[in-house]
């Protein structure tokens, strides 16, 4: 049964984190917690490390989602009466709130790749939001992500509830207030907080006439907004990156500006764990990577018919092969010469990703007979990680990356980042000094190819170097990367926006056990 607005308010601020997706609940949440898991992408594994951190330490957290049946259930259908039974009763005290509409039920992705449907979808997620969820969890923070979650600040605001909105991408999409309300929303009542691409008269010619720009809404109309690297965030209020809307980047400048805003890295899924990964043909860490990644080298060498030699440098690219953002045209401009370059070294560069740049990769390989030294292949999770543990660098010249999570993973497993210096790239990926030991990978500043193969040659460098220089500086960045790219980091962060925006503690913080909580929240890395 809904709560009354006449209830009392909980003694703890209570929490409502609203995300299409999630890597994983705490079982104590509901009774269907354990198969509730939808992802996409690195929202997912954000949400996830969040709410268990927030949960373990007694914090009054919510979550809202899409109610997904068969992606938390497998096929329905064949579920037992009982077990179907369970699965639509939902315990009263449970934390877990679903949207309930036939949109979601059958699903099995998250996204849609149309356009239209994806609006519908999203529309009729926060339809369920505003009209029920919100009602009956009485939050006093909501955290929405997205565009897909843009109407709620705006609602928020007008209820006199605090909003923090991330930022995970720029993509932003427009639609009508008529369109809004079709779908079941009452817009009239918070339309004033919304952004509409040019100022709207009065209501009624906004109805009609002037769209709302969604992502820009959220920024807008809430009460704090982050993005998902500081770097990010500093890069489009000082007006770089062509590809940013005026409106998101002029909202995001208003935020800055008023002290409102603030950067915080995402962090790679758990999963992402060389000691525990079953896609590896042999697991590894910190002390026994030499074996561990020369047997994986092996073997993606043999699987992918490439010149098999112990000693060949491979470079792995994990990206898509998008020539907006990801820089594989720079990857193209020198792979030829590249290759030709350090021929008798065997040096090697291995592909698992798709693109509409992938033809032009295929037709370098083909016209000089690259085959044994290039590999590029359709993406696929297993083969993706076989490729983070054999090979010793990771290519990631991306434009522009909000946050970015491949430069993040590939350490890990003890493969070096070559990355251009922008947003979350920036901020996770030092130069490498070997004279020092300091760096964990090699950066370079200007997004040209000249600039890409003098970082590749700087890899190359390192990878010359005696071998127990090498395995020392592998070693430490592998022991760092775990540290510093770490959810229990993120949930810290985030808590303490929380508690900023409601000017009062979430939980007690004493005796350590703060920290301790967070900890406990998400499993190790390196065991």
């Amino acid at each position: 049964m809904p709560v009354s607005r006449h209830s009392p308010k909980p003694a703890k601020p209570r929490i409502l984190i609203v995300t299409p997706e999630i890597t994983y609940l705490p079982p104590g949440m509901g009774n269907m917690a354990q198969r509730m898991s939808a992802k996409a992408g690195g929202l997912a594994d954000v949400s996830a490390s969040l709410v268990s951190a927030l949960f373990e330490l007694g914090a009054d957290v919510h979550v809202a989602m899409p109610n997904y049946r068969r992606m938390f259930q497998g096929d329905i259908f064949s579920l037992h009466e009982k077990e179907l039974r369970k699965y639509h009763e939902v315990l009263p005290e449970a934390h877990i709130h679903l949207a309930e509409d036939r949109i979601f039920y059958y699903r099995d992705q998250v996204y849609s790749n149309h356009s239209d449907e994806s609006m519908r979808i999203a529309l009729v997620f926060q339809r369920e939001l505003i009209n029920h969820i919100i009602p009956r969890v009485m939050p006093d923070l909501i955290h929405c992500n997205d565009w897909m979650t843009a109407l709620i600040p705006a609602m928020a605001r007008r209820r006199g509830i605090k909003c923090l909105f991330t930022v995970h991408n720029i993509h932003t999409r427009q639609v009508s207030l008529a369109r809004v309300e079709e779908a079941g929303i009452d817009a009239a009542e918070f339309w004033m907080n919304l952004y509409f691409t040019e100022p709207p008269g009065s209501y009624d010619h906004a109805r009609s006439q002037v769209p709302v720009d969604l992502l820009t809404s959220g920024i807008f109309a809430a009460h704090y907004i982050n993005t998902v690297s500081p770097r990010f965030l500093w890069e489009i209020v000082e007006g770089w990156h062509s590809v940013v809307p005026d409106s998101v980047r002029a909202e995001l400048r208003a935020k800055d500006a008023a002290g409102c805003s603030a950067g915080i890295l995402n962090a790679p899924d758990i999963s992402y764990n060389p000691l525990t990964d079953d896609a590896l043909t042999q697991n590894f860490g910190v002390t026994d990577f030499v074996e561990g990644k020369a047997a994986n080298k092996q073997a993606l060498q043999r699987e992918l018919q490439l010149k098999e030699d112990p000693n060949a440098p491979i470079f792995f690219w994990p990206s898509r092969l998008d020539p907006v953002q990801k820089g594989p045209q720079l990857l193209t401009d020198i792979l030829h010469q590249l290759v030709s370059d350090y021929w008798d070294r065997d040096l090697q560069v291995v592909i698992v990703a798709n693109g509409p740049h992938q033809q032009w990769i295929d037709r370098i390989v083909s016209a000089f007979d690259l085959r044994d030294r290039v590999a590029i292949v359709d993406f696929e999770e297993r083969l993706s990680r076989l490729a983070y543990a054999g090979s010793d660098f990771m290519l990631m010249p991306s434009l522009f990356e909000p946050c970015g999570l491949p430069q993040m993973t590939s350490p890990l497993y003890g493969s070096l980042p070559v990355v251009h210096s922008t947003d979350g790239l920036y901020d996770t990926i030092r130069h490498l000094d070997v004279e020092v030991s300091t760096g964990n990978g090699f950066r370079f500043d200007h997004y040209n190819a000249n600039a890409f193969r003098w970082a590749i040659d700087q890899a190359m460098v390192f990878y010359a170097l005696p071998h127990e220089i090498r395995e020392r500086e592998i070693r430490r960045i592998m022991i760092e990367s775990e540290r510093e790219f770490s959810h229990k980091e993120v949930a810290r962060r985030y808590i303490n926006i929380y508690e900023e925006m409601l000017a009062r503690p979430l939980v007690e913080k004493e005796s350590g056990e703060y920290i301790k909580a967070i900890a406990k929240s998400v499993p190790k890395i390196n065991g």
